[in-house]
């Protein structure tokens, strides 16, 4: 072929494909971009999803989520700024540290106002929507379609707010936010627009009420004890005063579902049974009793002694614990093959995580808070075909606090100057850029507050790490060889042999401070040294004080409860 016949024929190919691309419509360049499915659950541990090889996971498989990680990425060192529920979810939307976004503590009220990546994709063109749980307080702002949670969500037949108002439906929390989700998916959204949708599990929160599918399923499992599960905190202030420990904190009605005696199916102390048994149609709670009667007759039965007793409530947790995570896995299973039977799936970017990670027994607790490994460190997972290779993983530092960057990354939209994150995107085949960052920051802020966990702030290396606790009397730094101590039992910050480590710590914590615009502490401990005069937190005790008050109501119920069974006996 001569040359000039050659060209006259790649110039005809170039005006076809001019052409084509300018007889696009707006709504085909609209489907082009990439759509967002960000599923989010609440206290899913990392130890309690199988594609990390924890020891409990693997008696408990999470087939399913596995399946995001297979087709895409696993994250290793994912990490969360501030491990709190509502904190957490707006450090997510905002790209912003809790004390630059207004929302540090779950009693703040988020102020929508504020720029967020939902806002920006919103404003881009994209079709944005949440189902499930907010717990943000304020309305949504951005969305063009919400149905979630009434405030923490309920697990059998939940409330749901929506633009028009609050409805009841009834059923099981984790199947109706998935036949939600594929519903909106399927029937309701804009097919000529790319989407951005948050998907948002109640599951496996606090007080773990399973599927009645699942209620015994891993009733025949014994699951591994931590091996710090009476850990004694001795030369730790904070994690010695802490009131999230399992044999001693939990609520053995509503937390463990003890009853009362053999033969019974009333349950020991429950502060809220509004949203848990007592919420159950009649035939929900028939199945529910009955699965509970056999397993609490033969802990009766055994006339266990403290120590064992502790240990029984520690199964009893994570039988539970798992069995509600089952749900989940089957609700991811569900929207993947859905994705994928659509064709969705080639141009959409998947996220699995949890708003921060949870304590399974070790050090004795349950809940989070820290900033030990099992609260900070929290699960994710990415699929994304064609930008992310299969079966990658990363052992690069990451944070929520990157998830507005990367996927306005993703969307082609340009970032806040106000967002405190990075990209991840740079991530996704696996290879870590020699500039990417060496430490994080963290920063809890509820204290006082449910499980008195005091107030902390500090550094996470890649192999070290420096807290410093603070409030009123409270004045403790506690520093960590993160390779020679992973389970975090001997703080070495007055080993003279960490000295230069130490000091080293202490300098990346302050740079960090500065680069996420905070004074340093000294220039506002005098404010957390006054005695707090604020409102009591209505959802539980804040010191030992209350405490003993929760304590002496829970005596008087169970009282109540007595008498009550003994009048009906006459």
């Amino acid at each position: 072929m001569n040359k000039k016949l050659t060209f006259l024929l790649g110039a005809a190919v170039s005006l076809m494909l001019g052409s084509c691309q300018a007889g696009k419509t707006v709504a085909d360049k609209q489907a082009e971009r990439p759509n967002i499915l960000y599923i989010m659950t609440d206290d899913h541990a990392f130890q309690a999803l199988s594609a990390y090889g924890h020891p409990v996971s693997q008696l408990a498989p999470t087939p399913n989520i596995d399946r995001i990680g297979e087709n895409g990425i696993r994250f290793d060192q994912g990490f969360v700024t501030n491990s709190l529920c509502g904190p957490s979810r707006a450090v997510m939307l905002t790209g912003k540290h809790s004390h630059i976004n207004g929302f540090e503590h779950n009693s703040s009220v988020f102020d929508g106002s504020q720029e967020t990546w939902i806002t920006k994709l919103h404003d881009q063109g994209y079709e944005t929507s949440v189902i499930g749980k907010w717990h943000l307080v304020s309305e949504p702002n951005g969305f063009d379609f919400y149905k979630i949670l009434d405030d923490q969500g309920e697990y059998y037949n939940p409330n749901f707010i929506t633009a028009e108002g609050e409805e009841q439906i009834e059923g099981y929390a984790t199947d109706i936010i998935t036949d939600l989700t594929i519903d909106y998916l399927e029937q309701q959204r804009d097919k000529d627009k790319p989407f951005a949708m948050l998907m948002h599990h109640k599951a496996p929160h606090r007080n773990w009420m399973p599927a009645l599918r699942h209620l015994n399923k891993f009733d025949s499992v014994e699951f591994p004890v931590p091996a710090t599960y009476f850990d004694k905190n001795e030369d730790r202030t904070a994690a010695r005063e802490q009131m999230m420990t399992v044999y001693r904190d939990m609520y053995e009605g509503h937390d463990l579902k003890m009853s009362n005696e053999y033969g019974s199916s009333d349950y020991r102390y429950d502060p809220w049974p509004h949203v848990g048994r007592d919420r159950m149609t009649e035939e929900q709670g028939k199945a529910w009793d009955a699965a509970y009667r056999g397993k609490n007759d033969a802990m009766h039965q055994a006339n266990l002694n403290e120590e064992e007793l502790a240990l029984w409530k520690y199964q009893r947790y994570l039988q539970d614990y798992c069995a509600t995570i089952a749900s989940v896995d089957e609700s991811i299973g569900r929207v993947l093959d859905y994705l994928e039977k659509t064709g969705l799936a080639e141009n959409t970017l998947v996220v699995y995580t949890s708003d921060q990670g949870f304590y399974l027994g070790e050090h004795g607790w349950f809940d989070k808070r820290f900033m030990y490994e099992e609260s900070m460190r929290t699960p994710l997972l990415m699929q994304f075909p064609g930008k992310i290779k299969a079966g990658s993983t990363s052992d690069a530092l990451v944070q929520n606090l990157d998830f507005a960057q990367t996927f306005l990354d993703i969307a082609g939209v340009e970032a806040s100057d106000k967002m405190q994150g990075q990209s991840l995107v740079p991530l996704f085949e696996g290879q870590t850029p020699a500039d990417w960052r060496k430490s994080l920051y963290y920063h809890f802020h509820e204290f006082p507050g449910f499980h008195s966990v005091k107030r902390h702030y500090g550094v996470r290396g890649e192999r070290y790490k420096l807290m410093h606790f603070y409030y009123q009397d409270v004045d403790e730094w506690e520093f960590y060889d993160l390779e020679k101590d992973p389970q975090e039992v001997r703080n070495a910050i007055n080993d003279p042999e960490y000295k230069e480590e130490i000091a080293m710590m202490h300098e990346e914590l302050a740079k960090l401070m500065v680069q996420y615009e905070l004074e340093p502490f000294d220039t506002w401990k005098e404010k957390f040294k006054k005695p707090f005069s604020g409102p009591k937190n209505k959802l539980g005790p804040w010191d030992p004080a209350e405490k003993k008050k929760m304590d002496k109501r829970r005596k008087a119920w169970e009282a109540k409860q007595k008498a009550k069974k003994e009048a009906a006996a006459k």
